[in-house]
Order: C-alpha cells, then sequence, then structure tokens
C-alpha cells in the first residue's frame, strides 16, 4: 500500500514539475526553511519563558497567546513546502531514517504540546506570574526545545543522506 502511495506521488504532475525543474525545488526549500525558522523562533521564546531563562516578568499566558497564532501559520507553510519537497522524491524521503526521525520528533512535539496545553497549562492563572514555574510546565519547555532542536538537526542530515535525484 505504502509503495502505491510513493509511486503515485512520484509519477503525479506536481512531484514531476518540482524534481525536474531546476529552481522551483530551491525556492520550495527556502519557504520551508524560513517557515520552520519562523515556528522555532516562536516556540523558543516561550519555550525559554517556561525554563525561566527569558522574560521572567512578562506572563506567559499573554506571551503564549501573542505567539501561538504565528507559530501554527509558520507550521502550516512548513506543512505545506515540507509536502512539495516530499512528493519531488517521495521514495527517498521515505526511505531515509533522518526523514523517519524528524517526523517522529515533530510528532513528539505535538504530544509535548498537547499534554502541556491540556493538562500542564491547567493551572497557568495560579503561576503566570510567578519567577518559579512548576517543574511540569519547565519540564515541558525544556523537552519541546530539545524536540526542535532534534527536527531542525535531522532536517539538515536529510540533504546530506539522499541519493541524488
Amino acid at each position: 500500500m505504502i509503495d502505491s502511495i510513493l509511486e503515485a506521488l512520484s509519477n503525479s504532475r506536481l512531484g514531476i514539475a518540482i524534481a525536474e525543474d531546476p529552481v522551483l525545488f530551491p525556492w520550495i526549500e527556502v519557504g520551508h526553511v524560513l517557515a520552520i525558522t519562523l515556528v522555532f523562533g516562536s516556540i523558543l521564546l516561550v519555550d525559554l519563558r517556561l525554563v525561566g531563562l527569558a522574560a521572567r516578568d512578562y506572563p506567559i499566558l499573554k506571551l503564549s497567546r501573542t505567539i501561538v497564532p504565528v507559530t501554527w501559520i509558520a507550521f502550516i507553510i512548513a506543512v505545506i513546502t515540507g509536502g512539495l519537497m516530499f512528493v519531488s522524491n517521495p521514495y527517498t524521503y521515505f526511505g531515509n531514517s533522518y526523514f523517519r526521525a524528524k517526523i517522529l520528533l515533530m510528532l513528539g512535539a505535538g504530544l509535548n504540546m498537547a499534554i502541556f496545553h491540556f493538562w500542564t497549562m491547567r493551572g497557568i492563572r495560579q503561576w503566570d506570574d510567578s519567577p518559579r514555574i512548576p517543574l511540569a510546565a519547565r519540564a515541558a519547555g525544556l523537552i519541546s526545545i530539545l524536540l526542535w532542536v532534534g527536527v531542525i538537526a535531522c532536517g539538515r542530515w536529510i540533504g546530506f543522506t539522499m541519493a541524488p535525484f
């Protein structure tokens, strides 16, 4: 089943166009890198506040509400551009261990975020203005930073471990 999906993507007009055009893939990659930079940068601002390394006087809830919309827009752009790069060479991407690790790390980051937003953040009103953040929130911030650094590292390694198209 996976092979038929990969073949369909590989033989699609879009996949062929991206793979064969000498400038289309690089421009898509530029968009992807810029979007990931915005994703990581915006997440890092909140995570550094959670771990107590930045903006200690700034309420986390206010910071989060200001930054998260930017994060989601950048993430959507990153997913679209990443998907476009994937369709240009789906067999190679799918078989790349760094690509798979990147996807797993992103899923881990999503799970960490969900746990934080649906569980840890429930008591934010009591600790939002406090200079001392609860251990669970600090751990969520640190885990998030580590996961996103892993996503970025794996993303860079993908390009250096792929067979040429």
